[in-house]
């Protein structure tokens, strides 16, 4: 009667036990059988000079009507934030950077009804928007300056 009811009590668990054992057993064979198996590695064939690219200059900036103050925000080449509250217009930043790639954001907010932004990457427009509206809000994002 003792072992009949300490099989009561434990044939859950154990039957779990036996089914997770069969199913990682059945996954390492499915896996054995397609194509899990090691690449050959080629020693060497990585170079242990890292190639640098040419520095890249992003240029920010925010743009409106003479005597405009701007409240405004931007990314770094490392992503890091930066705020410049009370900035006069037109203003501007340069971000020279190494890397093969950046993405450049830049927002202002203006104490005028226009307000302008741009992104330039290497002396080329990437990305040019103006808001027009009371205390005008303005946003230029580039995924890859």
């Amino acid at each position: 009667m003792k072992i009949l009811g300490v099989a009561r009590r434990f044939w859950i668990p154990l039957v779990l036990v036996v089914v997770i054992a069969a199913g990682g057993l059945a996954v390492s064979r499915v896996r054995g059988v397609f194509g899990s198996h090691q690449l050959p590695t080629y020693a060497g064939s990585k170079s242990d000079e890292k190639r640098k690219s040419d520095p890249k200059r992003v240029v920010y900036q925010i743009f409106g009507p003479p005597g405009t103050v701007a409240d405004i925000n931007y990314l770094d080449d490392s992503g890091t934030p930066h705020q410049i509250n009370g900035a006069t217009l037109p203003w501007s930043v340069e971000i020279v950077t190494n890397a093969p790639a950046m993405a450049g954001n830049v927002l202002a907010q203006g104490n005028n009804d226009s307000i302008g932004c741009r992104i330039t990457a290497d002396g080329e427009i990437k990305m040019e928007r103006t808001a027009d509206a009371v205390s005008a809000y303005v946003y230029c994002f580039v995924k890859s300056a």
